[in-house]
């Protein structure tokens, strides 16, 4: 039986951005970016109801020109997820872009062209309700920290964050996110342990600049998971030189696979060796096949080997050990029966089936239902 072990999450305070909470006990939302000009509102919307399809939870835009901020409204108006609008040097495109009806603004402090314009920025935050994200890049530190430190390491990019919070709390505004990133890992890691020594605003993580999958999904997992193992993270983006799809598919498998956000069947295959006696390509192609679009946060294991098969079939929640041309299914560790290999697909099914409805009447689960969603691409 799967070992359940006890999640602590840094505690950060509570901030609305429009429908969604961040902070607190509340999930660890999805988000991406989008890749078209902001002022082509067809472009722009067309690609963002793509990305609400693929599973993306809050969404931002860059807002670059006057023209970018007057679309604003009418992208809000045709899309169903919390508006994000992406800052850079010029606080009045933050200005700008506040008065339409956006969900939260981000900018980097570093870049915005002084505390004065920051403070302009916050008090018109403040007055319209709108949440902020404070993002504190590596490659963008203020040239007086950099100087500081020597180079803009983690210690230098917390004191930029706590200094532009501090500045906020002076004008009484609370309704702050945090990110602190880095393309190196490394960096990126102990940046966010550090500020969560800190400071209780909720972070948005990632790594940034990560480049082009596989390599970028793996470098973005290991320095994903070493966080939110850790309890750190309110809310995720997974940046991808890749279809945005992609990139919001590959931040619910680092979810997934940290047990920080469990909202699929996990199905787990051995490698395969020359003890192999089933076809378990076959075998799993069509539970994924079945399972496609399923909410139930159940554990299958199909094993297709004799020596290390049953042990590991009993740690799933679901499992199949087998043989040559059958295998035992096992739940919660106890062996339940003996099927063909022609029949494991829809036994396996008829037991999940069992599983989720025992789990529902005990109150550990909620009703599994299909998303709707199309097949995602494989990452």
């Amino acid at each position: 039986m799967t070992y359940k072990h006890v999640f602590q999450r840094h505690k950060t305070r509570e901030v609305r951005v429009g429908d969604k909470v961040l902070g607190g006990d509340n999930p660890i939302w999805v988000q991406s970016m989008t890749t078209t000009d902001t002022h082509n509102v067809e472009a722009t919307v067309a690609e963002i109801l793509s990305m609400e399809e693929a599973g993306c939870e809050i969404v931002r835009v860059t807002v670059p020109k006057p023209q970018d901020a007057a679309a604003l409204s009418e992208i809000k108006r045709r899309i169903h997820i919390p508006l994000v609008a992406d800052i850079h040097f010029d606080y009045r495109m933050a200005l700008a872009a506040m008065d339409h009806p956006i969900d939260k603004i981000r900018i980097n402090p570093g870049n915005i062209g002084g505390y004065d314009r920051y403070r302009q920025v916050i008090r018109k935050a403040k007055d319209r309700g709108i949440a902020m994200r404070i993002g504190v890049n590596a490659g963008s530190l203020e040239r007086e920290l950099v100087e500081k430190y020597g180079f803009p390491c983690p210690p230098a990019m917390v004191e930029s964050a706590l200094r532009y919070i501090e500045i906020a709390e002076s004008e009484g505004y609370y309704n702050l996110v945090v990110s602190l990133k880095s393309s190196d890992i490394v960096t990126a890691i102990e940046a966010y342990r550090l500020y969560a020594k800190q400071a209780h605003y909720p972070t948005h993580i990632g790594i940034t600049e990560a480049g082009q999958p596989p390599y970028a999904i793996v470098k973005s997992a290991c320095g994903l998971a070493p966080m939110l193992l850790e309890g750190i993270g309110d809310t995720i983006r997974v940046s991808l030189l890749a279809d945005k799809r992609v990139e919001i598919e590959a931040a619910y498998h680092i979810l997934q696979a940290t047990q920080r956000r469990v909202r699929a069947p996990e199905l787990i295959a051995c490698p395969t060796c020359g003890r192999l006696e089933i076809d378990l390509n076959k075998i799993m192609n069509e539970l994924q096949a079945r399972l496609g679009g399923r909410t139930t946060p159940v554990k299958i294991s199909v094993l297709g080997c004799v020596v290390n098969g049953p042990g590991e079939a009993r740690e799933a929640d679901l499992g199949i050990a087998a043989g040559r041309g059958k295998g035992m299914i096992f739940k919660r560790g106890e062996m339940l029966r003996t099927v063909s290999e022609a029949e494991m697909v829809d036994a396996l099914l008829e037991e999940i089936e069992k599983w989720e409805q025992e789990e529902v009447a005990a109150g550990r689960i909620k009703p599994s239902v299909e998303n709707g969603r199309k097949p995602l691409p494989m990452v």
